[in-house]
């Protein structure tokens, strides 16, 4: 599914519905150039999560843990250089959890990325427009892309 958002409401808005969808042990993949909107479509889908923090990109500590109505779980891999790294800062506990997992830059451990997962590739099409390509596998892929549809008019 290919979604044009024309501004930071429109994201806001699929954060929302994002957020709606998202259930224990879902993972959330965000990819895209630097500056394209990831840590900030996270941040609209952790305030609908129910997390009152100020969401940023841990850039340099790798991962956040936040409390919403799961647990959730911020990660940036952009300075990673390995997937063995991954499995050193207890990767595989926090994917393999009862809570809800974001991953920027996912491309760069796509390897050790689990087969039911949601991947969203933000594309900058000028100062305030990106293209969302949304694709995944699983029942919590399905039902996000039911309640995209729903909403398809609303950002296009």
């Amino acid at each position: 599914m290919k979604l044009t958002v024309n501004n930071l409401k429109d994201t806001e808005q699929i954060g929302q519905i994002i957020s709606h969808c998202l259930e224990k042990g879902t993972v959330l993949c965000l990819d895209g150039d630097l500056g394209v909107g990831k840590t900030s479509l996270t941040q609209f889908i952790a305030r609908e999560f129910g997390i009152d923090e100020y969401i940023t990109s841990p850039t340099f500590t790798i991962i956040k843990e936040y409390q919403g109505r799961l647990p959730f779980y911020h990660m940036d891999v952009y300075r990673i250089d390995s997937e063995d790294d991954m499995y050193d800062l207890g990767y595989d506990e926090y994917i393999y959890s009862e809570g809800v997992t974001i991953i920027e830059w996912s491309h760069k451990i796509e390897g050790i990325l689990p087969e039911d997962r949601i991947n969203i590739e933000i594309q900058r099409l000028n100062d305030q427009s990106r293209l969302m390509t949304i694709d995944g596998k699983g029942s919590t892929y399905e039902k996000l892309i039911e309640e995209l549809k729903k909403h398809e008019n609303t950002c296009n």
